[in-house]
């Protein structure tokens, strides 16, 4: 039993001394790396507007400046439907209905004078084109608030994709770059993460207008980009 035990432990140590080496390679492996992050940027043309926009109303209550709304919210998103906006593309965003105070008096509590209603839709434009139009209809027949506008992509994928290439090529220029600083020859990636800017907000346009001095100038979507940044280890052979 004691021979047999003996020769365990050996067999045990000689297992470790043999695995030790391997490891240890494989650690000092793992620490020849060249870890850089790369950056990549693409832009193109939007082919789709997202507007907020909506109505304001008052009322001497709270029921007639909610159906002061409503009437003209009817006709405002009548008039996106006949400008050819798909029923789907047409979102209610926010509706609030409040009181309005009158704080002029000092030293006595604010009375209230009246109440507003507020209701605003998101809307997506499929066609650029017709976006000044679309607006000006909107704001002639009974919406007087503008909110924001901003431009987007039916479908971004081709775009980020396109910067995510540019991403990875800058990190591989800047690992080659080290390598060569440092006198060693850059090996096989190793490993590979990312990640990406989202397209810019909404931009504001502006909080109130009168439909009667509503002057829109033409749209112009200029260009939009996507960002991508991208970390990747290298192999030093």
């Amino acid at each position: 039993m004691r021979a047999l035990t003996s020769s365990m432990a050996a067999l045990a140590l000689a297992a470790g001394l043999s695995a030790t080496p391997a490891g240890a390679a494989e650690d000092q492996s793992m620490n020849r790396t060249i870890i850089v992050t790369g950056n990549g940027e693409a832009s193109a043309a939007p082919d789709m507007a997202f507007l907020n926009l909506g109505v304001e109303a008052e009322g001497a209550t709270a029921a007639e400046a909610l159906r002061k709304n409503s009437a003209q919210m009817e006709v405002t998103i009548k008039s996106l439907r006949d400008a050819g906006v798909d029923k789907k593309d047409i979102q209610t965003a926010s509706l609030n209905v409040g009181a309005k105070y009158d704080y002029s008096r000092e030293n006595t509590p604010p009375r209230i004078i009246g109440y507003q209603a507020t209701n605003t839709v998101s809307v997506k434009l499929r066609n650029l084109d017709r976006a000044g139009s679309v607006i000006d209809k909107a704001i002639s027949v009974g919406a007087n608030r503008l909110d924001s506008i901003s431009f987007g992509f039916a479908d971004p994928k081709p775009l980020m994709n396109s910067a995510r290439k540019a991403a990875v090529a800058d990190a591989r220029d800047r690992a080659a770059l080290y390598a060569d600083a440092a006198g060693v020859r850059l090996g096989s990636v190793l490993q590979i993460s990312d990640s990406y800017a989202p397209t810019p907000g909404p931009i504001p346009v502006m909080a109130r207008m009168e439909a009667a001095d509503a002057k829109f100038a033409p749209i112009s979507a200029g260009e939009s980009s996507m960002s991508a940044d991208v970390t990747i280890i290298f192999a030093i052979e």
